[in-house]
């Protein structure tokens, strides 16, 4: 199984889409194993993001991460990374296809909901920035037998 963090970035939140977009990624089949609710600490965000560091968003990036409180999640699912990144859409939410969440609720590159992990040692990068061993959990579902053939 692959774990991927998403966050619920503070568009979301004040547009009240959490519930919704959390479901999509339910409603695929993937399991949420650690959610948490946090205002981000700026050197946390300014981590997150270094990649970006010299990127002329990277401060607007910034400050809007910490701008409202967020969700950070780790959802887990055979190729989550994928599945996540495929569910989302482009970054755009002008260019995101119809039926993806930026394309059925985005209008913008910036606010566009949900930050999502983009490769395996990223997600692992991620994770551990944001959550504790501790803080993530395994179990399994009823219903994950009929999600995933063996």
């Amino acid at each position: 199984m692959e774990r991927t963090l998403i966050i619920f970035k503070p568009d979301a939140m004040h547009r009240m889409l959490v519930g919704r977009i959390l479901s999509r990624f339910e409603d695929k089949g993937l399991r949420v194993v650690g959610m948490k609710l946090q205002q981000s600490p700026r050197a946390q965000v300014e981590k997150h993001y270094e990649v970006h560091k010299a990127r002329p968003f990277y401060n607007d990036l910034v400050s809007f991460m910490t701008s409202a409180p967020v969700i950070v999640a780790v959802l887990e699912g055979p190729s989550a990374i994928a599945v996540v990144r495929n569910l989302l859409g482009a970054t755009n939410g002008i260019e995101a296809a119809p039926g993806t969440i930026r394309g059925d609720f985005g209008l913008d590159k910036q606010f566009n909901l949900v930050h999502a992990s983009d490769g395996a040692e990223t997600a692992k990068a991620e994770i551990e920035l944001f959550f504790k061993a501790d803080e993530l959990v395994q179990y399994k579902r009823a219903g994950d037998a009929w999600i995933v053939s063996a």
